[in-house]
């Protein structure tokens, strides 16, 4: 159940613990819920710092949106495949399949040499219309389209990562999962950060407590420019990550053959969508938030070291049918990097295969909220399906 604080226009509907929440974050809260636009904001249990809106929050507001709500990293989300392997079938030697899965999805700043054949991508079409409509796209960003067409299929770096994963208990305990997150790439990033230097400049942003709150109001030719781009880039993340899971697939046969795959699952955290409430017709921002109508599939991650949980949603109307999209941060990469050493990062993440080295100390599951925790502070807003543990973690 949520704690409403009050003390701003509307609630604040908090699935975390207020007094655990840094001051910073909950300046940002209060300021969002202080916006004239906005008829709810539901906060979820990994909340924590970000640039004009907090990570973990769920915004709905009435014809208007705020770039800052829904993030640089437009449509960020997660897939999930689950396989017909066991524990047993896998190689005792798991450094060979990361090495193939490395192989077959750059990661970092990395692309491919050439696009990835859409037709690799089964069950995902309309890619000419796609790539057509790239020059209807922000002029800014017209010099991109190369970049962007070579990125389709690639990880990235931060805490985008790919797993292997092995489900835990139940009938299907050992049962093989593939596990992705990424987004939008650079491409994504540069069209937010344009929009958002838009909105910074429109007149009533002026008198905001926090300039990155900058939002664009229906009706006019910025929010239509702004809904153009956003949902273009929404679209180009669920693309690249359905590209990978097909690399990932084919990484796993060639180490494998006999390998097969139900279904995937897939899901956004950082994006918009149009959705009614309290009769309301309202755009609801998910910024590390993932959508939880009743029955939705949805992923839940915690750290490199501690596993994940494929979960199906509760349609709770009070988190405006959300749940939270991961772990959560509880410190910042900097803090990360002085406090611990790669020697503690291979002890934390011990029975897995991954990088072990200082370049992604940043990312060591001690910095990261307890995914636990996190998972017991929502049992109102999802149910859990399959609890994961990886064996395999691909990092950029």
């Amino acid at each position: 159940m949520y704690t409403a604080v009050e003390g701003s226009r509307v609630p604040i509907r908090m699935w975390a613990d207020p007094t655990s929440v840094e001051d910073q974050a909950m300046r940002q809260l209060h300021n969002v819920a202080n916006l004239p636009w906005v008829h709810g904001v539901a906060v979820m249990p990994d909340v924590h710092y970000g640039k004009g809106a907090t990570v973990g929050s769920v915004i709905a507001m009435r014809d208007a949106v705020s770039p800052a709500a829904v993030g640089v990293d437009i449509g960020c989300g997660m897939s999930a495949v689950r396989t017909s392997l066991t524990a047993a079938d896998l190689p005792d030697d798991l450094l060979k399949l990361r090495r193939r899965i490395e192989s077959a999805v750059p990661v970092g700043f990395g692309l491919h040499k050439t696009p990835v054949n859409p037709a690799k991508v089964h069950g995902v079409g309309g890619w000419d219309a796609f790539w057509k409509s790239f020059g209807d796209l922000h002029a800014g960003v017209q010099d991109l389209h190369d970049r962007a067409s070579r990125q389709i299929g690639s990880l990235g770096g931060g805490n985008h990562f790919i797993e292997v994963c092995l489900e835990q208990g139940g009938d299907d305990e050992g049962r093989v999962w593939l596990m992705l997150h990424s987004g939008s790439r650079n491409i994504g990033k540069e069209l937010a950060e344009r929009h958002m230097a838009v909105a910074r400049k429109l007149p009533h942003n002026a008198d905001l407590p926090d300039p990155d709150l900058a939002v664009f109001v229906a009706g006019t030719p910025e929010m239509q420019a702004y809904r153009r781009d956003l949902f273009w880039a929404q679209d180009y993340a669920a693309r690249n990550r359905a590209t990978m899971v097909a690399l990932v697939k084919q990484a796993l046969k060639d180490v494998v053959p006999q390998t097969t795959f139900d279904d995937a699952i897939s899901c956004h955290h950082n994006y918009v969508a149009e959705e009614t409430y309290d009769d309301v017709e309202l755009l609801v921002t998910r910024k590390g938030a993932i959508r939880a109508g009743s029955g939705d599939l949805g992923i839940i991650p915690g750290s490199m070291g501690t596993g994940s949980y494929i979960v199906r949603g509760l349609g709770n109307t009070s988190s405006f049918q959300s749940a939270s999209h991961g772990a959560g941060r509880r410190m910042s990469r900097n803090k990360a990097k002085k406090l611990f050493t790669a020697e503690d990062l291979a002890a934390q993440t011990a029975g897995v295969e991954c990088r072990k080295d200082s370049g992604v100390v940043d990312e060591i599951p001690a910095a990261y909220k307890d995914i636990e925790t996190v998972i017991k502070a929502q049992t109102d807003l999802v149910e859990v399906v399959a609890h994961l543990k990886q064996v395999v973690c691909v990092k950029g």
